[in-house]
């Protein structure tokens, strides 16, 4: 069995983390990933602080491993959560879109491990000196939220800035991305589009049907000109949205307005004129849906299979 350092410090089995999906990533799809030996990861955008404070307890009830919050740092209610896993109990906090200075000190005190996610080598040693556990290097093939740097050339240049263990995100479906991280000096990975489709997953039915219907090229960036690109599936909505981004007659308030809780209707109501289905550039390698365990085991597995028979396909060939 592959092992990595980010095992021994979190106390988990195998090195995969479970994207904070917003809006999706709650206590019944972690309480199942963390159950099959990864790290799951609860979503503090969950209709509120209290829902979250629910959610972290109804993961409780089906889990005893470990398993973790991510908090978006631009949220407005940001420091309640901030204060909220101190609370709790939480021993693992992963964090986006911002710095978490302002928290870190009572997170150390309360023996947090943070582990922000970093899209470049600047920020990264910014965590690092902050007293990140880890980070997570999360590359342009990711869905949602993205930054300029692709997987390939983020992770080995992160690595190589920090001391600090880095885990690979972005691209990443199975037991051949895994491998692709860890030659690329990763210790270990977090995979979020497809856990979308895994049983546990409390996305829309449509949403599932669109990821396994989608290609190679179904996936498509917008928002670049409001400075907050997100990848996301074709769909009329994404599409409409490219399309009054180009219009220069078409105010970027006007444009904020139109995305407006998207991705909400995407979630929960499947609707495909007016919600954001958010999804990373494997969407096109889905073909079935799977339960939570199956996804972690066939990952291992597969990545288990490459890094053992590298050397010896190397040889043959």
């Amino acid at each position: 069995m592959i092992k990595s350092p980010i095992c021994d410090i979190l106390g988990i089995r195998y090195p995969i983390f479970q994207g904070g999906m917003a809006w999706i990533a709650d206590g019944r799809l972690a309480a199942a990933v963390s159950n099959a030996g990864g790290l799951g990861l609860i979503s503090s955008i969950n209709y509120g602080t209290e829902a979250v404070r629910a959610e972290i307890r109804k993961a409780r009830e089906h889990t005893d491993k470990p398993f973790g919050v991510n908090i978006m740092l631009a949220a407005p209610n940001a420091a309640e959560i901030a204060d909220l896993v101190v609370e709790e109990g939480i021993k693992i906090v992963t964090t986006g879109a911002g710095t978490p200075s302002p928290y870190v000190e009572k997170w150390k005190a309360a023996g947090i491990k943070f582990i922000p996610v970093v899209a470049s080598v600047a920020y990264a040693l910014k965590m690092q000196e902050l007293g990140a556990t880890a980070v997570v290097a999360e590359g342009a093939e990711s869905g949602g939220h993205i930054g300029d740097t692709h997987t390939m050339a983020l992770v080995p240049q992160v690595v190589d800035a920090l001391d600090i263990p880095v885990l690979a995100a972005g691209g990443i479906f199975d037991g051949r991305g895994a491998a692709a991280a860890f030659m690329l000096g990763a210790c270990g990975v977090q995979v979020g589009t497809r856990f979308l489709i895994a049983d546990e997953c409390c996305v829309h039915e449509v949403y599932k049907e669109r990821l396994i219907a989608a290609s190679d090229v179904s996936t498509i960036i917008t928002g670049e000109s409001l400075h907050d690109a997100v990848r996301s599936l074709k769909t009329p909505f994404s599409k409409k949205f490219a399309r009054m981004e180009a219009d220069p007659a078409v105010s970027p308030d006007e444009l904020r307005a139109f995305g407006t809780g998207s991705m909400r209707k995407a979630v929960f109501d499947g609707d495909l004129s007016g919600g954001s289905f958010l999804a990373g550039e494997v969407a096109g390698m889905i073909h079935k849906k799977e339960t939570a365990a199956e996804i972690v085991k066939d990952i291992m597995s597969g990545m288990e299979r490459i890094i053992l028979t590298i050397p010896e396909t190397i040889v043959n060939n």
